[in-house]
């Protein structure tokens, strides 16, 4: 069944604030993760510690552009948590992604914050019809 999947940036201009998120690149054995992003081992890690630890989060699609369109879902996550700091809740997913030097703990992953500001550039895609127009002109 076909899923409606935001954009990231979509996803901070709709709660007013920076987001979290997380990429994942090939597995072990090199396939792409857009063909398997399933069974990226990463990946499976992070949403069971999120599960665990009752944070929320969903699928989204990476930054949106105006110049290209990427072609499937490739296993990107929004954590609904504010980069904070001061927030126990950011701490201690940062210290569960991180290591103590920065350095992510897990192998084939990407742990970012795209800021409001950033987001906002992107915000004339929110115009109704707007990607339909860009799927048409295609």
């Amino acid at each position: 069944m076909p899923q409606m999947i935001e954009h990231i940036d979509a996803i901070a201009r709709q709660v007013g604030r920076d987001v979290l998120y997380l990429t994942f690149f090939e597995d072990s054995a090199g396939v792409a993760v857009r063909e398997h992003w399933t069974e990226n081992a990463s990946r499976k890690e992070v949403v069971a510690w999120l599960d665990a630890n009752e944070y929320t989060w969903k699928k989204c699609g990476e930054i949106a552009s105006d110049h290209w369109m990427v072609m499937g879902y490739r296993g990107t996550i929004y954590i609904d948590t504010a980069y904070d700091r001061e927030d126990p809740v950011y701490l201690k997913l940062e210290h569960s992604l991180e290591s103590p030097d920065g350095t992510l703990r897990l192998p084939k992953m990407r742990f970012w914050a795209l800021s409001i500001g950033f987001a906002m550039c992107n915000a004339h895609q929110d115009a109704p019809g707007y990607w339909e127009k860009r799927a048409e002109d295609f």
